[in-house]
């Protein structure tokens, strides 16, 4: 676990935090580390849960499948980002998602009462994760907002304009790469896969932008 804390200090949960506070960290929260393998699942829906989780490397997928197989991804893990924390209260219930490891992975499990609940020496470390806890919590309400910008959206295109606005505007660049392939940015935008690349084709004809595989670039 300890090749993990450059990525640990660069999360939300760590923020202002040194290396050796997050290396007391991980021992007073008695942090455990998982390996998981392409196609192995991290949570599977109806499974219950009191830990929040760390992606320490690889590539997670949020998902839902319905009765009838047609999938959903509800969002995309990357390394440093957190997950699992809205189903770690003791009432929150299952897990309403599958958790997808959509590359070779390792997560880092806390115990949410041991974030929580501040240990007996009362450091100053632990404090400010329980702070932080709280302000990555917003930070995710946000970005569960901004998507639901674009999902209200009623056509294929103005979803596809909408997702990619957000996300040079959250890379700071027109050009950017996504984490999903054409198949996975269908079931993200619960668009059908087929039409999508139709109208990515047209609005690269008319000269909206450029793209090549996961990269785009918005002219």
């Amino acid at each position: 676990m300890e090749k993990y804390i450059p990525v640990l200090m660069k999360t939300r949960l760590f923020s202002g935090l040194g290396e050796e506070d997050i290396r007391a960290m991980l021992t007073c929260l008695q942090a455990r580390l998982g390996t998981y393998k392409k196609g192995e699942y991290v949570l599977r829906q109806g499974e219950r849960t009191g830990d929040i989780m760390v992606l320490a490397e690889g590539q997670l997928h949020i998902q839902r499948d319905d009765y009838w197989g047609n999938r959903s991804i509800i969002n995309a893990v990357s390394p440093g980002d957190m997950f699992g924390e809205a189903y770690a209260a003791p009432e929150s219930g299952p897990v309403q998602s599958d958790v997808l490891a959509v590359e070779d992975s390792a997560v880092i499990f806390f115990d949410v009462k041991r974030v929580i609940t501040v240990c007996p020496s009362a450091c100053r470390f632990h404090s400010i994760a329980v702070q932080n806890l709280f302000f990555a919590i917003s930070e995710k309400n946000r970005r569960l907002v901004r998507k639901l910008g674009v999902m209200s959206r009623r056509t294929t295109r103005e979803k596809l304009i909408a997702y990619l606005s957000e996300e040079a505007k959250s890379q700071g660049s027109s050009t950017f790469s996504i984490p999903f392939n054409r198949q996975q940015l269908a079931d993200f935008l619960s668009v059908d896969r087929s039409a999508m690349s139709n109208e990515l084709c047209r609005m690269r004809d008319e000269g909206l932008l450029e793209f090549e595989k996961n990269r785009f670039r918005l002219l």
